[in-house]
C-alpha cells in the first residue's frame, strides 16, 4: 500500500508543478517586516486551478512581481543562488529537474516521467528545496531603545562626565540583503509563513539589537558632543535627528560591526527625552547663566547691574556718590567694552574730587569689582598722575 500511495503521490506532485506559478507578496504584512516568503497566487477572483503544487518548488516560466522598495532573495536546497534590487516581474529558471515544466518548453514527456521517478524515491515528494523572499530595502520604523537608570559619558560641552535617562526611536535598514540573511537571520524565519520583524517582541534576534543599541548610547552621545562639527552642544541632540543617527551608527558599528557583519545601518533617530541627573542639571544652569551674559546680551546685563548700583549708592550715600561713580565711569572712557551712549559733559566735580588720590582710590575700588579692566585703570592713573 505504502509503495502505490508513493507512486499517487509521486505523478500527482509532478502534474500539479508543471503549472506555471505566479509570486507576490503575502496580505496582511506590517510596515516594520524585513524578510519573509513570496507566496503564490493559486487563483484570482475563484478563477484558476494551480491550487495543489508543492510547497518548496518554483516551476519554470513562473513569474515573479517585485514591488517597489523590495530586493528578491532566491534559494536552492537552503543556499542564496540569486538577488534582485530593482522592482518589476521576474521570470523563474532553473535546471533543477524538479522545475521542469511541460508549458515552459522543457519537453511533453521527459519532465513528468524524471520528476514522478526522482519523487518516488522520497515517497511522492520533492527531493529539492526552491524559494524565493522578499527583503525589505526602506527604512524600517518603531526600532525603540531606552535606559531603565542613569548612563554616563565624558561630555566635551560640559568638560565633565555627565549622566541621563534616555528614550527614543530610531528606523533601520538593511544595506546588504545577503549578509543580512547569511550572518543574521535565524533559520526559522527561511520558511513560508513567517516574518522577519525587528519590532517583534518574540524575535529574540530583534531583542538582540536592542540590547546593542542600549549598550552604545553612551559611546554614541560622546562621540556626538565631542565632535566640532556637530557644535560640541549637548543640547542639540534632540534636534539634530541625522547628526546624532551617524554618531549612534558608528558607536554601533565599532562595537558590533552591523554594517559589516550583518549588512544593517541605523538611518535617522528620534529622542523623545533625556532626563539628566542632578549633578548635569546644575552643570546645565550654570551654563545657561554663562551663555546669558555673553556677547551683546551680557552687555546689557552688565549695564543694567552698573545703573543699579548707581542708584543704590545714591539711595545710600547721596549725591556724593552718585557724583562719584559718574566721574569714574566717564574718565574710564566707557568702562571697557560696554557701549555706553554719549551723554553731555558732566558739571564740575568738587573740589574733593579733584584729588588725584581720591580719584585712583574709586577707579581701584571699580578694578576690584570688576566694572572696569585693568586697561582703563591704567588709563585713570595717567589721566590722574597727569603724565
Amino acid at each position: 500500500m505504502g509503495l502505490v500511495q508513493a507512486v499517487v503521490g509521486a505523478v500527482g506532485s509532478a502534474l500539479a508543478d508543471q503549472w506555471k506559478d505566479f509570486y507576490t507578496i503575502p496580505d496582511g504584512l506590517p510596515a516594520t517586516a524585513a524578510l519573509f516568503a513570496a507566496v503564490p497566487r493559486g487563483t484570482n477572483a475563484g478563477r484558476g486551478s494551480n491550487t495543489r503544487g508543492s510547497e518548496n518548488i518554483i516551476t519554470n516560466g513562473s513569474k515573479i512581481i517585485v514591488p517597489e522598495g523590495y530586493g528578491l532573495l532566491l534559494f536552492q536546497d537552503g543556499a542564496i543562488t540569486g538577488f534582485a534590487a530593482e522592482p518589476g516581474g521576474y521570470e523563474w529558471r532553473s535546471d533543477h529537474l524538479d522545475s521542469q515544466s511541460i508549458f515552459a518548453g522543457n519537453g511533453i514527456v521527459s519532465p513528468l516521467i524524471k520528476q514522478s521517478w526522482e519523487r518516488f524515491k522520497f515517497g511522492g515528494q520533492p527531493g529539492s528545496q526552491q524559494a524565493a523572499f522578499f527583503v525589505s530595502l526602506k527604512e524600517l520604523p518603531e526600532n525603540r531603545f531606552g535606559t531603565q537608570s542613569e548612563i554616563y559619558w565624558d561630555d566635551g560641552f560640559l568638560g565633565t562626565q555627565v549622566g541621563a535617562v534616555t528614550r527614543g526611536s530610531y528606523t533601520l535598514k538593511i544595506i546588504d540583503p545577503i549578509l543580512f540573511v547569511k550572518n543574521f537571520v535565524p533559520a526559522r524565519y527561511l520558511q513560508t509563513g513567517e516574518v522577519f520583524d525587528f519590532t517583534d517582541m518574540d524575535n529574540a534576534a530583534a531583542g538582540q539589537l536592542f540590547n546593542e543599541v542600549v549598550g552604545s548610547l553612551a559611546p554614541a552621545f560622546s562621540l556626538y558632543t565631542n565632535d566640532p562639527a556637530k557644535g560640541n552642544r549637548i543640547t542639540k541632540l534632540q534636534q539634530d535627528s541625522l547628526g546624532f543617527a551617524q554618531s549612534l551608527s558608528a558607536a554601533v558599528e565599532n562595537a558590533y560591526q552591523w554594517k559589516s557583519d550583518r549588512g544593517l545601518a541605523i538611518v535617522k533617530t528620534a529622542i523623545v527625552s533625556i532626563e539628566y541627573d542632578e549633578n548635569t542639571r546644575e552643570l546645565l544652569k550654570t551654563v545657561q547663566r554663562a551663555d546669558a551674559l555673553a556677547g551683546s546680551r551680557g552687555n546689557s546685563n552688565l549695564q543694567a547691574s552698573v545703573a543699579a548700583g548707581m542708584q543704590s549708592a545714591g539711595e545710600n550715600s547721596g549725591a556724593a556718590g552718585i557724583m562719584g561713580l559718574g566721574m569714574a565711569s566717564g574718565m574710564m572712557g566707557g568702562m571697557g567694552s560696554l557701549q555706553q551712549p554719549v551723554t553731555p559733559a558732566a558739571p564740575a566735580a568738587p573740589a574733593a574730587a579733584d584729588d588725584p588720590i581720591a580719584r585712583l582710590t574709586k577707579a581701584k575700588e571699580m578694578l576690584d569689582l570688576g566694572l572696569i579692566t585693568q586697561a582703563d585703570y591704567d588709563a585713570a592713573k595717567t589721566k590722574a598722575l597727569g603724565l
